[in-house]
């Protein structure tokens, strides 16, 4: 009797491991190697990636030529492609071309690091059927290929679950949800900005000097000090103008609102004090008019530089 249990439960744990595996996902072995990223449009939200993907895997029925789907891409490519089937398995090597969809953070703009994404999934097969695995081995991009104005710092390959809280119109769901295996890349890049800093914000700093010199004309000359301050103060908004119009919109407050507000403001702030100067000489104080302008010159200029050296340096170390 004890044999004959023994025998049964050694039946119902093979048969359960059985089914088990017949039911277990079949494995897709991906690797990507990355030769190329350009045309990074901070206007339009989007890039360019040129790369060589191969997948390997038993079941000819994912058939990736066919069912390949990469979720974030505008538009993509292929450009070559060529399977191998001998042994029993299925090498699929493939090259793409790919104008890639994605959000920048430009809060510290120019001084900002993005995140490039991208990843893949089988456009008929949910994670029940398959999962992908990485092929880890190698490099996986060209270290030889310079991305204009950007720093690589990190390359990143992993592998997931995404989840759809639909059913795709499959009635056959009891629940609106369904799971996709995912293989995805992320690259970490950083802008060389020194030189695009300067070449952004320079007309924005000479016209506050252009506002800064007020301080050194006598109050008597009033269309001058004047005329300087208003022509900086227009100067700044419209550079502040040519900026914005090379960004995507944003609803936050920028490192370039920031360092324009603080210009704005500061211009502001000379205009007033010439204000304010003209009326202690109309009212026969020369000495304190004069003692004013030094006074102003010395308090507005360091104020000015330490806000903009604390911005910028906030926004270079903290991002």
């Amino acid at each position: 009797m004890k044999k004959a249990w023994l025998l049964l439960s050694c039946f119902l744990f093979l048969a359960s491991s059985a089914n088990a595996q017949q039911h277990s996902p079949d494995t897709v072995r991906t690797g990507i190697y990355v030769t190329s990223i350009h045309d990074i449009d901070f206007k339009q939200s989007e890039y360019t990636i040129n790369l060589w993907l191969w997948l390997t895997y038993k079941n000819p029925q994912f058939d990736f030529a066919q069912n390949l789907e990469v979720p974030q891409a505008k538009t993509f490519t292929k450009s070559y492609s060529t399977i191998d089937s001998s042994n029993g398995r299925i090498y699929l090597l493939m090259k793409l071309q790919c104008v890639m969809k994605d959000s920048w953070k430009i809060n510290n703009f120019p001084f900002d690091q993005q995140k490039l994404r991208f990843s893949i999934e089988n456009s008929q097969f949910d994670s029940k059927a398959m999962v992908f695995a990485v092929d880890s081995s190698g490099k996986h991009y060209d270290p030889r290929f310079t991305l204009r104005g950007w720093n690589i710092d990190s390359f990143k390959i992993a592998t997931g679950i995404k989840a759809y809280e639909t059913a795709f119109g499959d009635s056959s769901l009891a629940t609106p949800h369904t799971e996709y295996s995912n293989f995805m890349v992320r690259i970490g890049i950083s802008r060389d900005a020194t030189q695009l800093f300067w070449k952004m914000f320079l007309g924005m700093y000479v016209s506050f000097l252009i506002a800064y010199i007020c301080f050194y004309i006598h109050p008597d000359n009033i269309d001058s000090r004047f005329g300087l301050g208003v022509g900086s103060l227009f100067a700044a908004i419209g550079n502040k103008y040519i900026i914005d119009s090379s960004l995507p919109d944003a609803t936050s407050f920028t490192l370039v609102d920031t360092l324009h507000g603080i210009t704005l403001f500061f211009i502001f702030v000379t205009i007033t004090a010439s204000a304010y100067s003209l009326q202690l000489i109309k009212a026969g104080k020369v000495k304190q008019s004069r003692r004013l302008d030094l006074l102003m010159a010395q308090v507005v200029l360091l104020v000015y530089v330490l806000l903009n050296v604390l911005f910028v340096a906030r926004a270079l170390y903290g991002s």
